[in-house]
């Protein structure tokens, strides 16, 4: 009896050891369980940062595909604008190539000096109606009046030239007259001035001094008087 007593109790210890590494396997698996749930967890991140990546490069794309067109854009437009703007601008005097011709024609009752102004800059430039013009004399300075004619501003092209018409009396008194030294011409809108010699006739008739017998013309206006 002693013997199946012990039998018994060997049995009863192998069935408790069997179940306790039934449940410490059960105990394992399900201590495993949650382990797959890991790379279920990080599953999601990888679409997360595929995401941020996405976004980040659809951001930087639109932002340099708006800066560089508005850049090149505005970079066009403005060197455009500048060079209309340099094509369109006024004839400065250091551009022009200022000479003065006489140009009377036999029988005219006034003498007629032609006035060139040659545009020597990199564009083309505008010039308003009147250029300044003052006749150096023995007895002073005369400024020239304007013949009053209203033509409108005239584009030089880069090259060109156009002239302008200076009247004055002829002096057919027998007298000695006053004798013209000089031609100071100013381009219209400016303040730098350039002195020519005078090619008309050596001297003016003597007037009573009420006013200047000089007249200019209207650029373009070369021959023509008031």
């Amino acid at each position: 009896m002693r013997v199946h007593k012990l039998t018994f109790a060997a049995m009863a210890v192998a069935a408790g050891l069997t179940l306790t590494a039934c449940q410490n396997g059960e105990d394992g698996a399900a201590a495993q369980g949650p382990a797959p749930a890991a790379p279920a967890a990080s599953t999601p991140s990888t679409p997360s940062s595929g995401g941020g990546s996405s976004a980040g490069s659809a951001n930087q794309g639109s932002g340099k595909g708006s800066a560089g067109t508005s850049s090149n854009g505005k970079g066009t437009a403005a060197g455009t604008g500048s060079g209309d703007s340099a094509k369109g601008g006024k004839c400065r005097t250091d551009d022009l190539e200022i000479t003065a011709s006489e140009s009377t024609v036999g029988g005219d009752a006034e003498g007629t000096v032609a006035v060139q102004l040659k545009n020597r800059g990199s564009g083309d430039c505008t010039l308003s109606e009147y250029a300044g013009v003052d006749v150096k004399t023995s007895a002073g300075s005369l400024s020239a009046k304007r013949t009053g004619e209203h033509p409108g501003p005239a584009v030089l092209k880069k090259g060109t030239s156009v002239y302008f018409g200076v009247n004055y009396p002829l002096n057919t008194s027998g007298g000695s007259g006053v004798r013209i030294t000089g031609l100071v011409v100013t381009p219209p809108d400016e303040t730098k001035s350039v002195s020519l010699a005078w090619p008309g006739a050596a001297t003016l008739p003597v007037t009573d001094g009420s006013g200047s017998p000089i007249k200019v013309g209207p650029i373009g206006s070369a021959g023509q008087g008031g």
